[in-house]
């Protein structure tokens, strides 16, 4: 075997990407659903803020250019969830706001209580997934899911494509 692998004609990536976020959505549609979190489950939640369909206030824009992580955990409001984003109600620094998050946009999802975490990238528009640039450890051109190391609910699908 040559150790080359053809191209795809199914974007398996993109794919993979789409169901990760439907468990965030899923997730977050539970807990605005039932009207809070069930016990101590909190959640991280890092995205792109320059995103198509991000809608944060320009001074968190500007504090956080590229990307911010929110916690859904005591303080928030206002939870509600679509087939392709949420909004929910935070405070900074003691100012409401109300973020309006496509899912597209997510690149993290971590609930601590629980050791869960998805990590995937953004979306850059409706043409799916951005390109990412690749580290020197690449593939050759296949998805890889590991769990982590240390027995926790980590799930991490590194996608490697051919340039």
């Amino acid at each position: 075997m040559t150790g080359n692998v053809p191209d795809s004609l199914i974007p398996y990536d993109e794919i993979v990407q789409e169901a990760l976020r439907a468990v965030v959505g899923r997730v977050l549609g539970s807990v605005a659903e039932s009207g809070g979190l069930p016990g101590a489950h909190h959640f991280y939640i890092t995205f792109k803020t320059q995103a198509p369909g991000v809608d944060i206030p320009q001074r968190l824009m500007e504090r956080f250019p590229d990307e911010m992580t929110i916690v859904l955990q005591h303080r928030y409001w206002d939870l509600t969830v679509d087939a392709n984003k949420f909004s929910v109600g935070l405070s900074f620094n003691q100012v409401p706001s109300i973020l309006t998050i496509p899912f597209s946009a997510i690149t993290g999802f971590h609930d601590p209580a629980v050791n869960f975490e998805l990590r995937f990238q953004a979306q850059e528009g409706p043409e799916g997934p951005e390109p990412h640039e690749h580290d020197d450890a690449e593939n050759d051109g296949g998805p890889i899911a590991k769990p982590a190391d240390d027995g926790s609910n980590v799930v991490s699908v590194d996608f490697k494509r051919k340039k």
